[in-house]
This record gives structure tokens, C-alpha cells and sequence, in this order.
């Protein structure tokens, strides 16, 4: 049985769990030839690779903000499309995406980690080539692990996981495609969510997060207990729990409320009877000292990471089959007649990657690069270079490969991929690994942080790839040549990231010196870098945290709850986990708000969906204007929009609270005026 599609927008059962013998057709089927690799599509696509790589590299080193690029690029390519003389095709619109966002994964797995080759002082060592060759073949390994695995989760586990940012890629080229109702409703949410967003974060008319601890009758609970509640008050982040849905956003919730109403007070209690600092807390600062802020910061997140990672191991497990058949079919391909080659041709357009045999021969070119990267560019002043160089592959490899898995599943759960987690366990891993083998040092220091980098990268584009074929599976896009676009996007983008870190040291530098007295604040890598050089001063790790967050992961998957998702909600911060929890419980009541009417039932969550895909893009457009404002603000001294000081007021603080109620009613009544058939 096939459901077609409507004129609204994607198919009814886009987002729905597939019946017995139903199947998904998309808005471009199969059957059917639309240009889609043409020479707009690649060249607008690397023109958005570059421009919002420098952009949002340059922003996230500057003010510590790195912003999503796939909707913005979207958005656009769906405006420009507009404006040629032929209009350009929806697919078209998909590849410009697919190859553009590249540029936001590649950043956020470069910058979090590679600038800490500078603040270690390591800049003797480092130049454009070993920063553009870590991003590149950690982007591209990434991409080629992430190419077994799309079937399964973008096509066999349909309406199983949300895919909350996919979904709003795919609603706004479907509403520049569509027109009509569809984008009229979809346009009009943007303005009002990239507005309320705007209102939020450029002017600061109430806070962006609403807090007991500004309520003074919680005055012990937040000063003598630190428990503390939080919940951000922006239209974006709750548009996206309307997608998440009630079930994983509570075992989120649930995750996030372990660690800030059990976690926190409880390491507020044992801090009151010790008077030295703990590590991994910095410096000489006693956990008494501390806000419930800090202990989740320097405490209670570790327990996060370590449930993230055993969360991870079990989704290893679990999905091993599924990884093994992947494979053993790329190396039967390698030796299969041409014949058997021949059959690939029968597999469906919207069904087609790129065939195994070549992911297989390009992913051994890639290993044999990172092998001689690390070998003649890295490793090879020291004593036993050829060994230490296989140690510095294999753990490159085997964690990318395995956590490619984990990474994917975390953005399609909650569109968050918690890369920075996995990264620092790779950089504890590789530094005991390699203070082992005997490489420690400059030399140490520099190929723990460059494995980190690959990985970190590797991750970061393999789930943010994931997002692109979710997107372009619903539409009709043919897997194989997104595969392509993205690996294309890759090195330019991982070029100009490489391009614009090396010119910001030599700028403005990423530690305090006579040269820059003002340094960039680049907290992920400063994080990165204590890390490493604490383990290669022989401080450890803490290991107590992590176990708690193993033991509590395997305890979930024991009563049948997802453990990625408790852990991500132990990791994340609260003020993100309960505004997607309050955008699921708003999805859930419209959806009983049809009584038992299973068609206006999905009308109306359809209708919900796109008004929260559109305060998503909208968030997501405002966040680029408004980190571009703050940039110039800060960079020149000035004040270009005024200034409203609610952001750290009571009345700001109630404020918040009383716009995102608004905001909330304002999308359960809109989608429940949809109609059955709408």
C-alpha cells in the first residue's frame, strides 16, 4: 500500500511508523527524473560551504557560539532557486544543502578541538596542513562510515525517531516548493518564532532562560541545597520538543532531572564537609564555593559523559548485525561478477548509495592518508615513529567507527549530537594509549589532540550527515549523489575552517599574551586542552563519574528505556531538556485534542509540526543575525540595537516564563484549528 503524496506538503505518512505492506513514497519518486546534480546546485552548494564555514568558525572562536547552518542554507537556496530565470528544482535545493551544510558539522568538530594545539603551545608544530588534513579525513571517514548505516536508519526504522531537525529542513523546501497554504503557514511561523527569538536574544526583553534561582522564596533551595531549576524561554528550542515527541523527550527530562535535583545537591552535601579543591574542578575552588552551575559543570556532566559512552558500547551491540551486514556486503561487492554489479542498477533512485565496493576502496585511500599523516607529518621525529603511528590510527578508527553509530542516533532522538562528550573520552583513551606506547610531551600532547580532532569531526559530520539523507529520503533526493555532495562540501569546507583558525591565532591569539592581551575565548578547547595536559601530567581522569554514568546507562537499557537518551539528558544542560519536554507535552495534547479522530488527529499534528519547524528556522536565522550583532558590538565597542536589561532581572525572568506559556498556546490553538483533509 502506498500513500502519495498531498498537495500540503510530505506525505500523511511521513512521520508515522509504516503498517503491514504500506510503503513510503516520497514527493519526487522514484520513478520520476528531476535535475538535482546540475552545475547550480555544486556551485551554490560550495559557495555556502565556504561562506558559512568562515562565518561560523569566525563566530564560534569570537564570541563562543557556533550556529546551525542547514536551515539557513536552505532557506536561502530556496530564495535563490526563486530568483533564476528556471526556477530551481526541489532536489536541486537538497544537494545545495547537503553540500553547504558541511560546513557547520566540520566546524564544530574542528573548533572544538583543534585550536587547544595553540593554547598548549604547540604552534611550532602546527601549520594550514595538519589542521586542514585532521578536518578533512575525519570528515570524510565519517561520512564513508556513516553510508552502511542509512538504510537502517533513515529508511527501515521510518516514524520510529523523530529527526527533529531534518524534519525542519525538509517542511521548508517542501514550502518552497509547495507554496499555497503550506508556505504561508510555515512563513508566518518563522516570523513570529524568529521575532520572539530576536526579541529575546538581540534585545534581551526578558531572560532567555527562566530560573528559580531569582525567585526568592527558593532562596535555600538554591544557596543551601543547589537545586535549581531552568528552562530556556526561546520559540526554537521548544519547536523542536514538539517534533522530539512525549516519549523520548521524558526520558530526557528524566536524565536531566537525575542529574540537577539528585546529582547536584548531592555533591553539594559531601562539598560542605571539604575544604580543598577536587579535581577535575579547576584551581583552588571548593565545591561549597560553588553554584549548582558549576558542580553539573565540573562534576555531575562527567556522570553524563560516561552514560553517553556505555550507552554508546550497548548501541554497538545492539546494532553489530546490522553494521557486520553492511560490510560483508561491501566486501562481497569488491569480488562480485559484473553481473552481480549490474544488479545494484535494479535498486530504486530514492534507494541507491554509493555502492559498497567504492566506499570500501575509498575508505582504505582514507586510512592510508591518515597513515602517512601521522607518520611523515606528525609522529615523525620520535623514536619508534611506525609503531606509534599504527596506535594513533587504530584508535582514530575504531572509535569513529564505532561511535559513528551513537552519534547518528543522538541527533535523530533530539537533534543534539553530543560530540564534545565522545571527544574527550577519545582523548582520555589516547593519551593512557599513547603515555603507554611512551609518546608523551609536546609530541604526545599534539597527536592526542589531533586524533581528537579527527574523531570529534568524524562525528560531528557523520550525524550531521545523517540529518541531510533523513531529509532527503522524505523528499525524493537520490542517496548516492548527497553522499557525494557532502564529501564534496567536506574539503572546502574543512579548507577554509583550517584557513580562518590559523589566521585567528596569529590575529588575535587563544591565550594571553603581550601580543593578544585579549584572547579569543574558545571554551570547548580550552576544556580539551586542561584535559590533555592533566593526563599527561599524570592527574587521571575521573573515573568514579564516568562509572556512574555507566552504571546508570546499563541500568535503563535493563527496564527498557532508551539509555542514550537518559544519558544525553544527564549530559545536556537542564535549561535545553525541559523546553523540549514542554514542546512535547504541547505536540501530545494536540494530538488528544482530536478524540480518538485519527485523521484530524494527524492533521493537526502535521499543522504543528510545520509551525514548529518554522520558529526552529526562524530561531535559527535569528541566531546568525543575532551572533553577527553581538560580533560587531563587542569587536567595535557599540551599541547598534537597544538594550531592553531584562535578560538578568526578576521582571525579565517572570517575563520569560509568561512569553513562552504565550508562545506555547499560540501553537496548540493553531494547530488545532487544522481541519481532517487540510
Amino acid at each position: 500500500m502506498e500513500v502519495a503524496s498531498g498537495k500540503s506538503g510530505l506525505p500523511a505518512n511521513a512521520y508515522t511508523v509504516l503498517k503491514p505492506g504500506e510503503k513510503y513514497v516520497p514527493i519526487i519518486s522514484a520513478g520520476k527524473t528531476v535535475p538535482e546534480v546540475t552545475f547550480r546546485s555544486i556551485f551554490l552548494g560550495i559557495i555556502m560551504a565556504i561562506l558559512f564555514s568562515g562565518a561560523a568558525a569566525y563566530l564560534g572562536l569570537k564570541i563562543a557560539q557556533v550556529f546551525e547552518a542547514a536551515i539557513p542554507i536552505a532557506i536561502l537556496a530556496v530564495g535563490i532557486g526563486s530568483l533564476c530565470k528556471r526556477k530551481s528544482t526541489l532536489l536541486e535545493n537538497v544537494m545545495i544543502e547537503t553540500i553547504g551544510g558541511a560546513s557547520g558539522h566540520i566546524v564544530a568538530g574542528a573548533i572544538f578541538v583543534l585550536p587547544a594545539l595553540f593554547i598548549l603551545g604547540l604552534d611550532k608544530h602546527v601549520d594550514l596542513f595538519k589542521v586542514f588534513m585532521a578536518a578533512v579525513l575525519g570528515g570524510i571517514m565519517g561520512i564513508l562510515f556513516m553510508v552502511p548505516l542509512r538504510r537502517y536508519f533513515v529508511s527501515d526504522m521510518h516514524g520510529q525517531l523523530p529527526f527533529p531537525e531534518a524534519t525542519a529542513v525538509a517542511e521548508v523546501l517542501v514550502a518552497g516548493e509547495k507554496g499555497g497554504n503550506h508556505a504561508k503557514v510555515l512563513a508566518v511561523a518563522m516570523i513570529i518564532g524568529g521575532i520572539y527569538d530576536f526579541l529575546v536574544l538581540a534585545l534581551h526583553s526578558w531572560s532567555e532562560e527562566f530560573t528559580t534561582a531569582m525567585i526568592n522564596v527558593f532562596t535555600p533551595l538554591t544557596q543551601k541545597v543547589k537545586a535549581v531549576f531552568y528552562i530556556n524561554t526561546g520559540a526554537a528550542v521548544m519547536g523542536l520538543g514538539f517534533i522530539v515527541g512525549i516519549r523520548y523527550a521524558v526520558i530526557i527530562a528524566c536524565g536531566s532531572f537525575l542529574s540537577w535535583f539528585v546529582f547536584v545537591p548531592l555533591v553539594n552535601s559531601f562539598g560542605a564537609y571539604i575544604t580543598v579543591a577536587i579535581p577535575p574542578a579547576e584551581g583552588t575552588m571548593t565545591i561549597a564555593s560553588m553554584s549548582a552551575t558549576q558542580i553539573f559543570i565540573y562534576y555531575v556532566r562527567y556522570i553524563g559523559i560516561g552514560g553517553i559512552f556505555a550507552a554508546g558500547l550497548i548501541g554497538i551491540v545492539k546494532t553489530s548485525p546490522i553494521i557486520l551486514q553492511a560490510f560483508t556486503k561491501g566486501f562481497k561487492e569488491i569480488f562480485a561478477s559484473r553481473k552481480q554489479h549490474g544488479g545494484e542498477t535494479k535498486i530504486d533512485r530514492t534507494e541507491r548509495d554509493i555502492p559498497m565496493s567504492i566506499i570500501m576502496v575509498f575508505l582504505v585511500g582514507v586510512l592510508i592518508a591518515t597513515w602517512l599523516f601521522f607518520r611523515f607529518g606528525v609522529l615523525t621525529n620520535e623514536a619508534n615513529p611506525t609503531s606509534l603511528t599504527f596506535i594513533a590510527l587504530a584508535v582514530v578508527v575504531v572509535v569513529s567507527f564505532l561511535f559513528t553509530a551513537v552519534a547518528i542516533r543522538a541527533i535523530a532522538i533530539v537533534g543534539i549530537n553530543p560530540v564534545s562528550g565522545m571527544t574527550i573520552m577519545t582523548l582520555i583513551i589516547s593519551s593512557l594509549i599513547l603515555i603507554a606506547a611512551g609518546l608523551s610531551g609536546e609530541y604526545g600532547m599534539m597527536a592526542a589532540l589531533l586524533i581528537g580532532g579527527m574523531v570529534c569531526t568524524s562525528l560531528a559530520i557523520a550525524g550531521g550527515t545523517i540529518t541531510d539523507m533523513k531529509a532527503g529520503y522524505w523528499l525524493g533526493s537520490t542517496p548516492s549523489r548527497q553522499e557525494w555532495g557532502k564529501i564534496l562540501g567536506t574539503v572546502f569546507a574543512a579548507a577554509t575552517v583550517a584557513a580562518v583558525i590559523i589566521m585567528l591565532n596569529q590575529v588575535d591569539g587563544f591565550v594571553v599574551s603581550a601580543a593578544h592581551p585579549k584572547p579569543l575565548p574558545a571554551p570547548q578547547a580550552n576544556a580539551m586542552a586542561a584535559i590533555i595536559k592533566g593526563l599527561m601530567a599524570a592527574k587521571g581522569a575521573p573515573w568514579l563519574l564516568y562509572g556512574i554514568g555507566a552504571v546508570i546507562a546499563i541500568l535503563m537499557e535493563l527496564l527498557g528505556i532508551s539509555p542514550l537518551a537518559f544519558a544525553l539528558g544527564m549530559y545536556i544542560p537542564q535549561a535545553y531538556n525541559t523546553p523540549i519536554l514542554l514542546g512535547a507535552l504541547v505536540a501530545y495534547l494536540v494530538q488528544k485534542s482530536a478524540k480518538g479522530n485519527e485523521g484530524l488527529a494527524n492533521a493537526r499534528r502535521e499543522k504543528g509540526t510545520l509551525i514548529a519547524s518554522g520558529f526552529i528556522a526562524g530561531g535559527a536565522l535569528m541566531g546568525v543575525l543575532g551572533a553577527l550583532l553581538r560580533f560587531i558590538e563587542t569587536k567595535y565597542d557599540m551599541s547598534i540595537l537597544p538594550n531592553f536589561h531584562n535578560a538578568d532581572t526578576s521582571f525579565g525572568n517572570w517575563l520569560g516564563a509568561v512569553m513562552l506559556a504565550v508562545i506555547c498556546l499560540y501553537v496548540f490553538f493553531s494547530a488545532k484549528r487544522a481541519k481532517e483533509g487540510d
